[in-house]
């Protein structure tokens, strides 16, 4: 390894910047490598980690971009710049940014009829797993309030939240967010039934971010007679009205 060479940990950040920029701007590697004037084969043998970027092959890189791929600084700007498992999608911290923050989270109610369940869910990022993760909040259910890992992968679009509780899932598939932040997407989870079984139910959800209301929004089961609820009910029907997902009739 020369002086030029950068380290394990440059590589990999370095590599998940690129692959997001090429599907950012369905852009080929054949193209990134013409602009860069590198041959092919250099490009692909360093994202695929069989031989480190070297300085100048980087600055090329940067040019053809238009962007840095380097980061300088202490290590928050290092932690900044660490990646997610590939499981979840290899994005980094800058990469998502747009997702943390709070958000008010609807679906149907499992147990009133026309009922909206409301709750909050938190997405942030978490420095010692190098992910987001999510948790939730303000549910009347506390024994049942979920928490787990965020997947932002390139191809789909989608936005997956996951639970994994020994072996347990739950997951939400989310549309990538509207102009207001909204999130719009499926829930597939357990619901509680008879004695101590469990069923597999999927349902609408919407995540709405907190700072689009002027006051706190209101949390808890919210039934058809309340005040909060046509505006609630009305984000859940543009789940399927759009649609942003289909519901298979029987």
């Amino acid at each position: 390894m020369s002086d030029e060479d950068l380290s394990a940990e440059e590589n990999r950040a370095i590599t998940g910047l690129i692959r997001e920029e090429l599907a950012k701007r369905r852009l080929t590697r054949a193209a990134l490598a013409d602009d860069a004037k590198l041959s092919l084969s250099t490009l692909e043998k360093a994202m695929a980690g069989q031989r480190p970027f070297t300085l100048a092959t980087v600055v090329r890189l940067e040019s053809a971009l238009g962007m840095k791929l380097r980061r300088t600084g202490n290590g928050h700007a290092a932690a900044e710049m660490a990646l997610a498992p590939e499981s979840l999608g290899s994005y980094s911290r800058p990469a998502v940014k747009w997702l943390e923050g709070s958000y008010l989270t609807l679906r149907p109610s499992f147990s009133v009829t026309k009922g909206i369940y409301a709750y909050r869910t938190e997405i942030g990022w978490d420095t010692a797993l190098s992910q987001l993760v999510f948790q939730e909040s303000e549910r009347l259910d506390t024994a049942y309030k979920q928490d787990g890992y965020v997947s932002v992968p390139h191809q789909s679009g989608y936005i997956y939240l996951v639970t994994n509780k020994h072996g347990q899932h739950r997951m939400a598939t989310l549309s990538r967010p509207m102009i207001g932040g909204e999130m719009f997407g499926l829930l597939a989870t357990l619901q509680s039934g008879k004695g101590a079984t469990l069923m597999p139910i999927a349902v609408p959800i919407v995540l709405i971010p907190v700072r689009r209301f002027a006051e706190v929004p209101r949390f808890g089961l919210i039934k058809p007679e309340e005040a909060d609820y046509a505006p609630y009910e009305k984000l859940l029907r543009r789940c399927i009205n759009e649609p942003f997902i289909i519901l298979q009739p029987e």
